[in-house]
């Protein structure tokens, strides 16, 4: 499972000169604050006032911040990432808006430009600090809504523009697109793994993602070894097989719409039963949580995180893996918007006890795990390099705190950022995907497994 580092350092060069690609609108700033306010005042309702109005400055979020932490700074400090939203809604939202119109100045483009190196650069809206938060303070949601507003404002950063105006234009990521998934499928082909594209009815619509297509071949092929296996009635179709949503990254509404309703109609065409979203991080949530308001009803079908999928089956005795890793120890590393956004906790764990893995966790895990710091569109906004690192050098502790000869992960970003980190500073341990394990520890055909989600 190991990943070509030639193919990888390429990659990362196409990252660098992501910004030189990126459209940009002229507008005076006068503009660019109206439009960000506009935001402000749609979504800033009941319950983002009554955060808002909760904030007590304890600093409690400062030290679950790995951003803070890691490198000591108290900018970075959660509480002040919604400090624009706290102003607007003072001066313009407020009961006491009358008032605080004395006291608190109107906002301006320098504050746009200070708060995109806030909700862009040094937050990936990883939750740890609502976690915290004594008054429950949803800070991932105010920093969304952020997003949004400097979205609207056209100041979204050029590196992570450039990827949701290429997917929002021409539905590609990276420049890979339907041809992509094609060819890739036609090379599982050649090696005996065949995979069904473009079927008229199926009850599994699966998804896959860029970097499955370009670096992580392991991870495509082991999903494919999955379905077959499973004899489901499944396939990927060549207009919705995109997991990754930039729209919803960059805080640009449209192409969030855009790509999440291209998942939804696909899946309603076929009759999908279910949907599932591959191993990356933000997918999850963008499609499973946030589908249905896009959608403007409840979904019609059910939506799993491959993690999650995988666990349910073991649970339910519908999965059968040999126990080959004999005792070896593992660690393994949630996605926060997997694992503590959605509560995807417990079933990627059974999958690794399946397999017979000595699994250790780190000091913080589960719904207090660390960030690895590459989420949210971090990992192609090539400035936040420094703070990266920073706040991986405190996953990096964590990992070796355990010993373990593996770190495995269901989240394609997450092994990005633990790749480049592993290259860059050292750690101890294989860097592994769930899915690809599960793929190379397959026993035999189980029978058809349900397809709805027990309630």
């Amino acid at each position: 499972m190991a990943v070509n580092m030639e193919i990888f350092h390429q990659f990362l060069g196409q990252i660098a000169h992501l910004g030189e690609r990126a459209e940009h609108v002229d507008l005076p700033d006068e503009k660019r604050v109206a439009l960000a306010k506009e935001i402000f005042h749609q979504n800033i309702k009941a319950e983002q006032a009554g955060d808002l109005e909760s904030c007590m400055h304890c600093g409690l979020c400062a030290e679950a911040c790995h951003f803070r932490v890691g490198t000591g700074d108290p900018r970075y400090t959660p509480a002040r990432k919604f400090e624009l939203a706290r102003r607007v809604y003072r001066r313009e939202i407020g009961p006491f808006r009358w008032l605080y119109r004395l006291v608190t100045r109107e906002i301006t483009i320098d504050d746009l430009m200070e708060a995109q190196e806030l909700v862009f650069d040094s937050c990936t809206t990883c939750g740890r600090c609502t976690l915290i938060c004594p008054m429950g303070i949803n800070v991932a949601g105010l920093v969304t809504t952020t997003r949004h507003a400097l979205a609207n404002a056209g100041l979204i950063p050029d590196d992570l523009a450039a990827v949701e105006q290429e997917q929002g234009s021409r539905g590609t990521v990276f420049g890979a697109g339907a041809e992509h998934l094609r060819k890739a499928l036609e090379r599982l082909a050649a090696q005996g793994l065949e995979a069904p594209l473009d079927k008229e009815r199926a009850d599994y619509l699966v998804l896959t993602s860029v970097v499955d297509l370009l670096l992580f071949n392991d991870q495509l092929a082991s999903t494919v070894k999955l379905f077959n296996r499973l004899g489901v009635d499944w396939t990927f179709r060549s207009n919705a097989y995109e997991g990754a949503n930039f729209g919803y990254l960059a805080g640009c509404g449209e192409v969030q719409r855009k790509a999440t309703l291209r998942v939804i109609e696909e899946a309603v065409a076929i009759g999908a039963k279910a949907v599932i979203v591959p191993e990356c991080g933000h997918a999850y949530p963008a499609l499973r949580w946030e589908g249905a308001d896009l959608y403007g009803k409840p979904l019609p079908f059910d939506v799993y995180a491959i993690s999650e999928f995988l666990g349910l089956l073991v649970q339910q005795g519908e999965l059968e893996l040999d126990e080959a890793l004999n005792g070896k120890v593992a660690t393994y590393h949630d996605p926060c918007k997997v694992g503590r956004h959605s509560g995807v906790l417990d079933e990627p764990r059974a999958v690794l006890r399946k397999l017979g893995a000595d699994l250790r966790e780190m000091p913080n895990h589960g719904l207090l795990n660390w960030c690895c710091g590459g989420g949210a569109g971090l990992f192609v906004i090539n400035r936040t390099v420094p703070l990266r690192r920073a706040a991986f050098e405190i996953k990096k502790q964590e990992v070796e705190s355990t010993e373990a000869e593996m770190v495995v992960m269901a989240c394609g970003s997450c092994r990005l950022n633990f790749i480049k980190g592993k290259d860059e500073m050292g750690l101890n341990g294989e860097i592994v995907s769930l899915v690809a394990l599960v793929g190379e520890h397959l026993v035999r055909k189980s029978e058809p497994v349900a397809s709805g989600r027990e309630e």
